[in-house]
C-alpha cells in the first residue's frame, strides 16, 4: 500500500556498541521544535529491545515523539518485513516532521540505506545527513578497527561525531581525524560532542551517500521469528531471549508489568556485571530507572514512566549465573 506521506526528512544515527546513540537521540529530542512531531525507529542487536522503553520513559505525555522498535539484531534481516512494517506504522501513526533511525551498533547501515532509498520510500522519505558516532578512544582497539561494521559506519557518514570528547587526549583527536580521512568519504565533516549533545543543524542537508547495490550480500538465515519485544509474558513472569552474531552474544529478559525489583540488590547486581554492554529499564521499589553499562561504568537515570522491566546484556561470552543473580533481585 502506498504511503500518502511526502519527503519526510530522515536521518540515520549510527555508531558501534556503547558510543552513545540513544543519548544523542534524547538530546536531539530535548531541542525538538515544540510544534513538530518526530518519529524514532530503533533497531537493537538483542531480541528484547530496551531502547524504545528508554527513550519513551523520558518523554512527557504530549511530547510529539513517536517511537517504534525492531529488536533482533542485524537490520539487514530486519530490513525484510519487520523493519518495513514498523517504519510504515510509524509514518502512518505519527505523520512526522522528522524521522530518526537508530540501527544497532552491530548492524550494517548500508543495508538500511538500501531499504530507505528503495522505490517504495523514494517519495516518502528525504534522506538527510547520516550521523556516525565514534568514541576516538576505541581506535587503539582492533576489535573495532578490524570490524567491518565499524568501518562501514564511518564510510557512509556525512558527519562523524567524536562523542565523549571530554574524555579525549589531543592524541585521541589526532587519531580520529586521521582515521576519518582514511576511511570516510572525502567531504565528511568531523565534529566533537559530549553526552551526544549535537546541534539540530547537524541533521540538515541531503546525504551525499548514493546507494550502489553491493556485489556481495552477507548471508544470514532468515528465520521468521516472533518479535519477543511484543510477545505476551508467560505465567513464570518473564520472557528470556538470546541472539548471536558479529562476534558478540546477547541475552535479555522482559518481566511482567507487576514485577518489582529491590533497588539496592539490583544496583549491586548491575555494578558487578562483566559484559561489553548492558541496557535496562527497571521498575523498582524506589520507582522506575534506566541503566546503562559501558566500559565498566554504570549510569542510572530516573524515568518518568516505564511499562515493564527489561534488560539486555551484550558480551563475547554470556555467564550462566546471570539469570540467578537477576532473579535474586526480584521482590517477592
Amino acid at each position: 500500500k502506498k504511503l500518502d506521506i511526502r519527503a519526510v526528512p530522515t536521518n540515520i544515527i549510527t555508531g558501534f556498541l556503547g558510543v552513545g546513540k540513544t543519548s544523542t537521540i534524547l538530546q536531539l529530542l530535548k531541542h525538538k521544535p515544540a510544534n513538530e512531531r518526530w518519529a524514532v525507529l530503533v533497531n537493537e542487536f538483542g531480541e528484547i529491545g530496551v531502547d524504545g522503553s528508554l527513550i519513551a520513559g523520558q518523554q512527557p505525555e504530549e511530547s510529539g515523539v513517536y517511537i517504534r522498535e525492531v529488536p533482533g539484531g542485524c537490520m539487514c534481516c530486519a530490513s525484510g518485513l519487520p523493519m518495513q512494517i514498523a517504519l510504515n506504522h510509524l509514518l502512518i501513526n505519527a505523520t512526522p516532521d522528522r524521522l530518526l533511525i537508530e540501527p544497532t551498533g552491530l548492524g550494517h547501515p548500508k543495508e538500511i540505506l538500501e531499504v530507505l532509498s528503495s522505490e517504495h520510500y523514494q517519495e516518502v522519505l528525504s534522506l538527510q545527513k547520516t550521523i556516525t558516532l565514534v568514541d576516538a578512544r576505541n581506535l587503539s582497539d582492533e576489535r573495532y578497527t578490524n570490524h567491518e561494521t565499524f568501518n562501514q559506519q564511518i564510510a557512509i557518514a556525512d558527519t562523524v561525531v567524536g562523542n565523549k570528547a571530554d574524555l579525549y587526549t589531543d592524541e585521541d583527536k589526532k587519531k580520529l581525524a586521521a582515521y576519518v580521512k582514511q576511511h570516510a568519504a572525502p567531504n565528511t565533516t568531523l565534529i566533537y560532542a559530549t553526552h551526544g549533545d549535537i546541534q539540530q543543524e547537524a541533521l540538515a542537508g541531503k546525504t551525499a551517500y548514493s546507494f550502489v547495490k553491493p556485489a556481495h550480500h552477507h548471508h544470514h538465515d532468515h528465520v521468521e521469528k516472533p518479535l519477543l519485544s511484543d510477545a505476551p509474558i508467560p505465567e513464570c513472569g518473564f520472557v528470556k531471549a538470546v541472539n548471536e552474531g558479529e562476534g558478540f552474544n546477547s541475552i535479555g529478559w522482559r518481566f511482567s508489568p507487576e514485577t518489582r525489583f529491590d533497588y539496592d540488590k539490583l544496583v549491586a547486581f548491575l555494578m558487578d556485571l562483566e559484559a561489553d554492554r548492558m541496557k535496562a529499564v527497571f521498575m523498582t521499589n524506589n520507582g522506575p530507572f534506566s541503566y546503562n553499562w559501558d566500559k565498566g561504568t554504570l549510569t542510572e537515570l530516573e524515568l518518568i514512566n516505564c511499562e515493564e522491566s527489561r534488560i539486555e546484556i551484550i558480551s563475547e561470552s554470556i555467564s550462566d549465573s546471570l539469570e540467578e543473580g537477576l532473579m535474586h533481585c526480584v521482590l517477592t
